[in-house]
């Protein structure tokens, strides 16, 4: 019976780190694809090209602390598969709320946000906040009274 136990906390285990994983890969997938369309979009471009998009200027800075945002859900993806539970709980839940506070908040800078930003927006804090909560409702499976089955 023990090894059946072990079985299955090694696998509720593994579970949830794939689905914390894929989570933070859908989620990236979406932030790419929003600024790729974001690249396409006429009244943006004319932006990009002047270096000041929705009265922010476009610096190295700028670039730089976009890139160690971003380095976040790329980090999510392999620290999701490899932390121990709570370290990896942990990581989630504040990887989340950073990632989700962020997307919110560009909601409100800057200029009027486009349709399919809005769109992107709603899809990428649905996710960043379902990691948060699959991470908060996480109960270590090492700790579970073992059940007999």
């Amino acid at each position: 019976m023990t090894n059946n136990n072990t079985n299955k906390k090694t696998t509720e285990m593994e579970d949830m780190k794939g689905k914390l994983s894929t989570l933070w890969i859908f989620v990236m997938f979406n932030y790419l694809y929003c600024d790729f369309m974001g690249l396409m979009d006429p009244e943006l471009l004319k932006q990009y090209m002047t270096g000041n998009v929705g009265g922010i200027q476009i610096t190295q800075e700028f670039f730089l602390g976009a890139a160690i945002l971003m380095e976040i859900p790329i980090a999510m993806v392999l620290l999701s598969r490899i932390f121990k539970y709570r370290a990896n709980r942990w990581a989630n839940i504040i990887a989340g709320t950073i990632m989700t506070a962020v997307q919110f908040s560009t909601l409100f800078f800057g200029s009027s946000p486009t349709i399919y930003y809005v769109f992107f927006s709603i899809i990428e804090i649905s996710c960043t906040s379902l990691i948060v909560w699959y991470a908060w409702k996480w109960t270590n499976p090492e700790s579970s009274p073992n059940t007999k089955i």
